[in-house]
């Protein structure tokens, strides 16, 4: 058959390929007639089999790519994503009273903010700059620490901070697909940081400040501090700085507004005035400078010194113009213990800067006198700790300053005179002091000599230099500092208790442009045949009108003693009394 032929007989009608055409309802016969179904064409197989096997071949080359040339990776990848390390967060060490009261310890953080414990801090008032606080750890936007511990800011929190710290642990957490944990545990356990035990009766700091803050609304103080130390081991028993601030509210640092008074406040709520404020002593410098007449010879204890209210100075180049230098009153003839009972500035004037032989008369002496001078004035100062850090264990101490001519060249650029000597030996001039420093200087007066390390940790033994003291002369200066006390006409009369003998010397120091200003000090010790406590307390600025004095404040704060911790004063307490109080 030829080609032509079989091309011809191989020509079918429709209804010979679909058999059953016409018996479909819709069917179309005058559509469908004179076409004809041609077969897929072998090029157009061939393209659709490569297609395949393009797509065949990056699909299993994708899933040798993810199992073998990177299946590690994304192994790990996947067991991290399921199985996490996380930190677990040391608890910080807890703080205690003297008396086992708690100061500062840990709590859950109930909000939810925070995943490790938090900081509590007592209720108690006038605490804020002893204990400081701290900051957080923090984690960045990932959710990753980069700060791991707490952080002591400031107080016990930044002066202990190696033991407050715990040693941190880590964990194990397994969480699903959502993110939700399925189990965790710990593969190293945190510890917990150390404890302390402070020397400080939490319970006398907050009366003491209450004490210092009601004084202050009265009198016009812009504000105070005060402190009491063993002096004989350094112990600080109290310490208290107004005005406060609530340590909860830095450490949490949610509370902008209130953060921001506290930053505004111009009475330095956050300076521990104790330890870090410098001030103008005044008066309460007077017994050192008379242990030291003592000891040089430039008087005795039974010399009289005559003032008539102001010692006159002619001046040699303008007769008609004398210097003046006035005592707060008219205190007649006095030995050097009325001349300390009664705070004379004339007596101290003459002392320490000398009398030039025209001035004699006034002063009821028959001859000139020499005086101690700035130069044994100041080491006399300088031997008993100030202008030094006094070593107390808290952060933020500040040295003070001991004026002398090399300090007046620095600051002023001017030469030492005879009055800059008499203003130093009543505590005025360029002199600043902190009130630990005073503090720790009045306990070496009444411990016989030993100037000791205060120290705020129960059961320690600050460290100490002696000071060679002569025991004949200092009784004369106890002696002076209880006629202070117990005296018609001493300047520490508030102080007087038949409860408990105090020795004591007060302090008003002029202040601010004109001397329109005065800070008010009481220092002291008691008991005073055997002391036990020394005490310093300062109230800064209030007008010099006002006759509302440290020593009563201080008096007030001896009078809760005698009522809430008898023991602090020497008192025996009966048992049924004691079991009462507890």
């Amino acid at each position: 058959m030829s080609k032509l032929q079989k091309r011809y007989t191989t020509q079918v009608d429709v209804e010979e390929v679909l058999l059953d055409a016409s018996n479909i309802p819709s069917f179309n016969r005058g559509r469908m007639e004179g076409k004809r179904e041609l077969p897929i064409r072998k090029r157009s197989i061939r393209t659709l089999g490569f297609l395949f096997l393009v797509i065949a071949t990056v699909f299993f080359y994708q899933i040798f790519n993810l199992q073998v040339v990177h299946g590690e990776k994304y192994r790990l990848t996947a067991e991290n994503n399921s199985v996490d390390r996380a930190l677990i967060i040391a608890e910080r060490g807890v703080v205690y009273d003297r008396r086992g009261e708690m100061l500062v310890w840990n709590e859950v953080d109930e909000s939810g903010e925070y995943d490790f414990p938090i900081r509590a801090y007592t209720d108690r008032g006038g605490l804020g700059q002893v204990l400081g606080y701290v900051s957080y750890p923090k984690k960045d936007t990932r959710g990753y620490y980069f700060r791991t511990d707490y952080l002591g800011r400031s107080g016990v929190e930044l002066a202990f901070d190696e033991i407050l710290k715990g040693q941190n642990g880590s964990k194990i957490i397994q969480v699903d697909a959502l993110s939700d944990v399925i189990s965790e545990y710990a593969i190293d356990a945190p510890a917990s940081g150390g404890a302390i035990t402070l020397s400080i009766d939490a319970e006398l700091s907050e009366a003491m400040y209450d004490i210092i803050a009601t004084s202050s609304a009265k009198a016009g103080f812009r504000s105070g501090a005060g402190a009491i130390m063993d002096v004989h081991t350094g112990e600080i028993l109290a310490l208290t700085s107004f005005p406060s601030f609530d340590p909860e509210v830095m450490a949490d640092g949610d509370d902008i507004a209130l953060i921001e008074e506290y930053n505004n406040d111009d009475r330095l709520p956050f300076l521990n005035k104790v330890i870090g404020g410098a001030y103008t002593p005044g008066s309460i410098v007077k017994p050192f400078v008379a242990y030291a007449a003592l000891e040089h010879g430039v008087v005795s204890a039974d010399t009289e010194i005559y003032s008539n209210g102001r010692l006159t100075i002619p001046n040699p180049y303008n007769p008609s113009q004398p210097s003046y230098f006035n005592d707060w009153r008219s205190q007649g003839n006095m030995t050097m213990r009325e001349a300390i009972a009664f705070s004379s500035n004339v007596y101290f004037y003459i002392i320490g800067g000398g009398l030039p032989e025209i001035a004699v008369p006034q002063a009821g002496l028959s001859a000139p006198l020499q005086g101690l001078g700035i130069t044994k004035m100041a080491e006399n100062y300088r031997r008993f700790g100030m202008g030094e850090l006094t070593g107390i264990n808290l952060a933020q101490e500040q040295e003070g300053v001991v004026p002398d001519p090399d300090w007046k060249r620095e600051v002023f650029n001017d030469d030492w005179r005879l009055g800059d000597t008499y203003f130093t030996a009543i505590g005025q001039f360029g002199f600043l002091v902190t009130p630990i420093q005073m503090l720790r200087a009045y306990g070496a007066l009444a411990n016989g000599g030993t100037l000791i390390d205060p120290h705020v940790v129960q059961g320690e033994v600050g460290a100490s230099r002696e000071i060679d003291l002569d025991s004949a002369l200092l009784r004369v200066i106890h002696e002076g500092m209880r006629k202070t006390v117990n005296f018609d006409g001493g300047t520490a009369r508030a102080l007087e208790r038949k409860d408990v003998a105090v020795a004591a010397k007060s302090g008003t120091a002029e202040v601010g442009a004109g001397n329109a200003y005065v800070n008010s000090w009481a220092a002291g010790f008691w008991p005073y045949e055997e002391p036990h406590y020394a005490f310093i307390l300062m109230m800064d600025r209030a007008p010099r009108s006002n006759a509302f004095g440290a020593t009563r404040i201080m008096g007030d704060v001896v009078q809760w003693m005698s009522v809430n911790r008898p023991e602090y004063l020497g008192i025996e307490v009966a048992e049924s009394d004691a079991t009462e109080a507890e």
